[in-house]
């Protein structure tokens, strides 16, 4: 199976998805504007797509175009067999990878152990990318994470994760306690 992060020359650029912001629409303005090297889906909630309810409304947002290849799936939630039938979605629907998203500091997400809520279960965090790698095929799965829930732990938590053998780790240099309220810590990236 094609993995694109091994093809890609450095430096290289990614569009970093946002909820309500970076859907397909605002993708081809960036087409137009100056391609990124990759693009992500916004995150969309593994355990609502495997809900008769949810499937429908959040099938939209996994729309994309030829034109924005490499394009990763992101993902979160705290249910890994979900995420086992998601990344099988996933390959269905064409993507080049797929992305856990382990860094949403959102309370709302939080609360429920998702996004950087995982970060203090470093157990499930690990099933997770085990059983997204199950059912992504041979797709590159990779994780978007902080350094950490409270504090800075980056290379415990960071230890971890390379214990499931994700393809990429992609860290946003800030506590999920910090959100964005801070300068990233380059040092610790």
């Amino acid at each position: 199976m094609y993995n694109f992060w091994k093809q890609l020359k450095k430096p290289y650029f990614i569009l970093a998805p946002m909820a309500d912001v970076t859907d397909s629409a605002f993708r081809q303005i960036v087409v137009e504007c100056g391609k990124p090297d990759i693009f992500y889906t916004e995150f969309v909630s593994a355990d609502g797509l495997c809900s008769e309810k949810g499937k429908p409304r959040l099938m939209p947002h996994l729309k994309f175009k030829k034109n924005e290849r490499p394009i990763v799936a992101q993902f979160l939630g705290a249910n890994p067999e979900n995420f086992y039938k998601f990344s099988q979605l996933a390959v269905e629907l064409g993507f080049d990878g797929i992305d856990i998203n382990m860094g949403c500091p959102a309370g709302k997400i939080v609360k429920h152990d998702c996004g950087a809520g995982l970060i203090k279960n470093p157990k499930l965090a690990k099933e997770i990318i085990r059983e997204t790698k199950r059912g992504a095929g041979g797709l590159p799965v990779s994780v978007k994470t902080r350094i950490g829930y409270n504090k800075i732990i980056t290379e415990e938590w960071v230890s971890h994760l390379i214990e499931a053998k994700p393809d990429a780790i992609i860290i946003h240099g800030r506590t999920m306690k910090e959100m964005s309220k801070v300068p990233a810590r380059w040092d610790e990236i």
